[in-house]
């Protein structure tokens, strides 16, 4: 996807790895915090904060969620990127369902992130929550995000519910590490690796997490029990693509989703709760990776795929909105 380099930014495609051919994720470069208690350079005030967020990443996606369960549409702006990842990363375009950059009518992500760290060198990745009264990125790590949208911005909500209740965040915590391995980042391991034994080691380690997490949710609703938490958002986002991308395009094919019964019926429990349907897009995040990735698929050629119905009965119990 490129990057910049000394704030200037070079073109590329090929996802870096170590030696023994392993994708290495490389950490995210603004980790500020937005606080409710005014600890913070960034407090938090309603209009002041612009989220960038991309249909067809699964890392953006989960804040698109949390912003749309918690309905701060009234607090927190949008900006949503081409699923095109090209020669200058993610780049806006003024087309229906795409929302344009306000903030400095950039036509590439990287100017935010030119903008912020003029001799930045780094990957310009979205999610982004960037400041308009300072005018900068405040954090582009989906995690922190995601626990800020979930706490601190939780005053703000006009539908406000407990995504991250104190009491479960070091269960909610701990499941998203457990997660984040062998799963979240698990597809990618498989998708970008250099070599045999790297891509062995990945999706040994992605079916084993998921049938431990189909077992669990046969024991309960969902990751950290009966109620829908971050954990479920950050686990759904990626399941959502696997049957759509990462079971061709990953070659993450030993099982289907739909040959997990209990985690099938998840995402679709997750999928059918009010507001989350609206922020799925399957032909935009077809589109991305197949499209994006020309050094796993040079003719860009989008397959016709598995037809996956995610608003059937997910029998899971009551609606997730009353959970």
């Amino acid at each position: 996807m490129g990057q910049l380099v000394d704030g200037v930014w070079q073109a590329g495609e090929a996802q870096p790895s170590n030696q023994d051919g392993e994708f290495v994720r490389k950490a995210s470069s603004f980790r500020d915090w937005v606080r409710a208690d005014g600890s913070t350079k960034f407090a938090v005030e309603a209009g002041r904060y612009h989220l960038y967020v991309a249909h067809a990443c699964p890392w953006a996606h989960r804040t698109w969620i949390a912003r749309a369960l918690l309905g701060l549409e009234h607090a927190i702006s949008l900006s949503i990127v081409h699923p095109l990842m090209l020669e200058q990363g993610w780049v806006f375009r003024d087309e229906p369902g795409l929302l344009l950059d306000p903030e400095l009518n950039a036509q590439a992500l990287h100017e935010l992130y030119q903008a912020a760290s003029p001799q930045m060198t780094g990957k310009a990745t979205v999610p982004v929550l960037w400041d308009r009264q300072a005018r900068t990125i405040v954090n582009n790590e989906s995690r922190d995000i995601l626990r800020m949208l979930t706490s601190e911005f939780l005053v703000l909500a006009s539908r406000p519910r407990e995504l991250s209740p104190a009491p479960l965040c070091p269960l909610i915590d701990s499941t998203l590490d457990a997660i984040y391995t062998p799963i979240n980042n698990g597809v990618y391991r498989c998708g970008f690796a250099q070599s045999q034994r790297a891509y062995d080691a990945a999706v040994r380690e992605l079916f084993h997490a998921l049938d431990h997490w189909e077992s669990v949710l046969g024991r309960q609703r969902f990751t950290c029990g009966e109620s829908l938490t971050e954990a479920d958002i950050a686990l759904f986002t990626t399941l959502l693509r696997f049957d759509l991308v990462y079971v061709t395009h990953f070659k993450c094919n030993l099982r289907r989703l739909v040959d997990y019964p209990n985690l099938f019926g998840f995402v679709r429990d997750v999928y059918q709760t009010p507001g989350v349907a609206e922020t799925c897009d399957v032909a935009r995040i077809k589109q991305h990776y197949f499209g994006s990735h020309g050094f796993l698929n040079p003719g860009r050629i989008v397959p016709v795929g598995f037809a996956v119905d995610f608003a059937a009965p997910h029998g899971r119990g009551p609606s997730s909105s009353e959970a």
